[in-house]
């Protein structure tokens, strides 16, 4: 048939079932059965038949888009996240829209204008930085469970938060360098407001004491997640008199900054100082020499964050406003560490 003539009737009668459950299939697949849902999509695929969504959107008042709000949009990190969550979306029939958070610093930004303002019917927040007035807004609204923390968070309670394992991946750590005997390590931190700062640096100093390593204030090095203050703490590092043999930095992208310093001065990784990132992002594998990491699993927590939501857009009833999930991560052991070498 010619797609541009197809109605939904054509549909139906293709599929030998009425126009609603078409409508109810192309709009939520999951009340159907599965024969119908095939049965259904086949005739689509017969028929050419495309969905009106400015129609439908117009007829539903709602807008079939889903925001997601990033806090840098250059930092590879995020990729997977969104890939898994446009997974789940895609499926379901909603667009995605990314937007970084750096260009909604505007004194008067809110989420609530998303909603009031018909630019998506969720939310995803990938950054823990948003202002809690921006979502306290929400508040007594009908978008107030329509809002879902991923990877970070923030001090607002009920909104549901999606997560990784955070302190089990810095002890991972501690215990990775422990186990090469290493008997003193410092650590590369994020930024000092961010949510998960705190988390991965006091259970990796806690965890490295408790294995018996030394930890000095001078070998706890500020940062912000970014190749270039890795490259600054190395900087640091290499400034001191006394050195620690290994180092935990708080991101991959800290680690390859600060490896990449080190290199370049004459030191030898991991011969002269072992080296651990967080997050296992592409470049961790093909840096040379290749980052072992703390691996989250970012596609599954984009999965899981866009579930939640899904689950919330289509039953507005069945809500746990103190949800939360935590995803396991695992530690991913290459090149940039070694067994502890004393000087001789």
């Amino acid at each position: 048939m010619n797609s541009n003539r197809a109605r939904i009737q054509d549909v139906a009668r293709v599929a030998g079932v009425s126009t609603a459950t078409v409508s109810r299939t192309l709009s939520n697949p999951s009340v159907v059965s599965e024969a119908t849902r095939s049965s259904v999509l086949e005739a689509v695929k017969v028929t050419g038949y495309r969905v009106n969504r400015a129609a439908r959107n117009l007829r539903t008042q709602k807008t079939s888009a889903i925001l997601v709000l990033i806090p840098n949009l250059s930092n590879p990190f995020f990729s997977q996240i969104i890939s898994g969550i446009e997974q789940v979306f895609s499926r379901a029939g909603y667009s995605l829209l990314v937007a970084d958070t750096e260009n909604k610093s505007k004194p008067n930004f809110s989420l609530v204008d998303v909603f009031r303002d018909g630019q998506a019917d969720g939310i995803i927040l990938l950054d823990g930085y948003i202002p809690l007035e921006a979502i306290t807004s929400l508040r007594g609204t009908e978008a107030e469970h329509l809002v879902i923390y991923a990877c970070e968070w923030g001090e607002s309670e009920g909104i549901p938060s999606i997560r990784s394992d955070n302190p089990a991946g810095a002890r991972m750590a501690a215990e990775h360098f422990a186990n090469l005997g290493h008997k003193t390590v410092g650590h590369v931190c994020g930024p000092a407001e961010n949510v998960l700062t705190p988390m991965r640096r006091d259970s990796f100093l806690t965890e490295a004491k408790k294995l018996g390593m030394e930890v000095r204030d001078e070998w706890v090095f500020p940062g912000d997640f970014r190749l270039v203050t890795g490259a600054q703490a190395a900087d640091m590092y290499m400034a001191l008199e006394d050195k620690p043999s290994a180092i935990f930095c708080a991101s991959d992208l800290m680690a390859i900054g600060f490896m990449k310093r080190c290199l370049s001065e004459g030191m030898r990784i991991p011969e002269d100082v072992s080296v651990i990132g967080f997050d296992d992002v592409g470049l961790a594998a093909y840096y040379h020499p290749s980052l072992t990491t703390i691996r989250q699993d970012r596609s599954q927590i984009g999965r899981v964050a866009a579930t939640t939501l899904l689950s919330r857009l289509r039953d507005p009833s069945n809500i746990d406003p103190y949800f939360r999930h935590t995803v396991p991560v695992e530690l991913i052991s290459r090149e940039s560490t070694g067994r502890f070498l004393p000087k001789v």
